[in-house]
This record gives structure tokens, C-alpha cells and sequence, in this order.
């Protein structure tokens, strides 16, 4: 029989990751998206039991330890992306069982199921969500014939509901994996918001915020790439994360003006970056993995890190 998965959790404690106990429920679980609200409340969510039928999985850490929170999700399903506004108010969301979308909040004391835009499609998933205020929030993915290929799906929070907003059409297959949005202190408080992932099977996907509609930006790289992970300190500096030709680990930057290729590190063939998170212009990390997954059945996990000179 196949190895029941075990979720992963790792942190920085201003010198070197140190692995950290992770609740795992019956039948295993999987982590796929991490957000921290304040210094004392942190969110993983993912997914846990049977890989054909699973149930969604949120975990809370509590200052001290990580501990199994209820998800309201009765007919399963898998939660891909989280954002924490505060300790009182977070997002999450992912797809059902039956291909649906979903997104929950919590409130302070609970998750609570929100209702969300599924639109005609065999199958609408939500793999990533941010929030730049508590009235402003974004989540993308795709919508398509099954959970692989499709066309890009925005979706917005304007505070009261989640409504779908017009993303651009693509003749080929698109994929949004990743949102950052963050507040610029004007009445637009979501001005900074970028979307990234792939178009067809070897183009990364760009999309820009430009407070009215969302547009593609180019890439500088246009073969061979995908992106996987976003994220953004200010109007003049974010950063995408993926995989570039070859299965080697891609970072661009974003200076104010155009995307640029960042120099980055690929330990082994098979490396793709699969998330990136910004604190300041001079400190960002990015986290994947590398190895022969598919056929060995194992992999090692990559943590970058941008010290404001170099990616290390």
C-alpha cells in the first residue's frame, strides 16, 4: 500500500528553517498554501483522506502550536490558496469534489462557507487568493473541462460579494496559479495586484491590476516557462516565481517598468519554484521542490531566499 502523505511545516527563526509538528488527520493530509495575519496567527490549508474523493484541510497556528481547525465543506474538496488580513479575518479557497468553486472566511471564531461564482464549466477551481483590505480581496484559477486545462478565472471581493471580473481571452489554454494584492493608501486600494501562470504548455502568464480592468504585461520569458508564485511590497517591486526550460527554477522581477529575469538557483534538474513571499525590497523567499517525484516518488524541498543583492 501506498505511504498515507504527512503534511510539512517549516520556519524561520531568523537564522535557519527548523521543522515544526503538523497535525495530520486519518487518512494523511497535504498542505498546498500558508499565510500569516499577525506575529501569533498563522493559516496552511490543503486537503486530507482518499486523493480521489478529498476532504478539505485547514490548520491554525496558534502562537505555540499548530492545531486542526473545521472546514466547512460537507461534500469535500481541496483548498489551494490562503490570505490572512488579520488574526479576525482570513480567505480561503480551492475547488469542491463536484468542480466547483469555493471559497470560506474566517470570521474571527470560525470558517464559513461564502458563495462564490462557479461559472458553466465541467470544472472551476480558485488556486490562489489575496486580500489588500478587508473590503478588497482577489482570487484566480481556471475554468475548463477537467482540473488541468481551461481559461483564466478573476474573481473579486468588493466587501460585500465575490463576483467574476473579465479576464483576458487567450486562444490557447490559460492558467492563473498564483494572486498578490496590496493596499496603496488612495481610495484604489487595490492599485498593486498582479496575477501570474501559464498560457498553453510553455508561456508564462502576466495579468496587471490597472484599477479598471486586468491586462497581460509582458514576460521575459516566453518558452519553456510557467509561474507558480507571486508576490509584491510596493507599486515598484514584486517578484514571479516557477520553472523555466528544462525544469529549472525561473524568478523575474518587476522594477516599476518591466518584468526582468532574476539570476536563481536550480540544485538538480526536475526544480520548480512553486511559491514566493515578499517582506521588503531587500527580503523575499521562494519555496518549491526538486527531484523525480513521478518516477521515484520523492523529492527534496528548495527554499530560496533574496538578501537585497543576490538570491541565496
Amino acid at each position: 500500500h501506498d505511504a498515507l502523505p504527512i503534511s510539512l511545516i517549516v520556519r524561520w527563526n531568523g537564522t535557519s528553517w527548523q521543522r515544526v509538528h503538523s497535525p495530520n488527520p486519518v487518512g494523511g493530509g497535504d498542505l498546498h498554501g500558508v499565510a500569516a495575519g499577525s506575529t501569533g496567527t498563522a493559516w496552511a490549508v490543503g486537503s486530507s483522506g482518499n486523493p480521489s474523493n478529498p476532504k478539505t484541510l485547514i490548520v491554525r497556528w496558534n502562537g505555540a502550536a499548530w492545531k486542526l481547525v473545521p472546514s466547512p465543506a460537507p461534500e469535500g474538496g481541496i483548498l489551494y490558496g490562503v490570505a490572512a488580513i488579520s488574526a479576525r479575518s482570513a480567505w480561503a479557497v480551492g475547488s469542491t469534489n463536484a468542480g466547483r468553486t469555493l471559497i470560506e472566511r474566517w470570521n474571527g471564531t470560525a470558517w464559513k462557507r461564502v458563495p462564490s461564482p462557479s461559472p458553466a464549466a465541467p470544472f472551476s477551481v480558485l488556486r490562489g487568493v489575496a486580500a489588500a483590505s478587508a473590503r478588497n480581496a482577489w482570487a484566480v484559477g481556471f475554468i475548463g473541462p477537467n482540473s488541468f486545462s481551461g481559461r483564466a478565472l478573476i474573481e473579486h471581493w468588493n466587501g460585500i460579494t465575490w463576483r467574476q471580473v473579465p479576464s483576458p481571452h487567450f486562444a490557447a489554454v490559460s492558467i492563473l496559479a498564483a494572486v498578490t494584492a496590496r493596499s496603496t493608501g488612495t481610495a484604489s486600494s487595490a492599485a498593486t495586484a498582479w496575477a501570474v501562470g501559464s498560457i498553453g504548455n510553455n508561456k508564462t502568464l502576466i495579468l496587471r491590476w490597472n484599477d479598471t480592468a486586468w491586462r497581460q504585461v509582458a514576460s521575459p520569458c516566453t518558452r519553456g516557462c510557467g509561474l507558480g508564485g507571486v508576490a509584491a511590497t510596493s507599486a515598484r517591486n514584486a517578484w514571479a516565481v516557477g520553472e523555466a526550460g528544462h525544469n529549472q527554477t525561473l524568478i523575474l522581477h518587476w522594477n516599476g517598468t518591466a518584468w526582468e529575469r532574476a539570476p536563481s538557483l536550480s540544485p538538480a534538474p526536475g526544480t520548480t519554484l512553486l511559491g514566493a513571499a515578499a517582506v521588503s525590497a531587500r527580503d523575499a523567499w521562494a519555496v518549491g521542490n526538486t527531484g523525480d517525484s513521478a518516477i521515484s516518488g520523492t523529492s527534496t524541498t528548495v527554499i530560496e531566499h533574496w538578501n537585497g543583492a543576490g538570491w541565496r
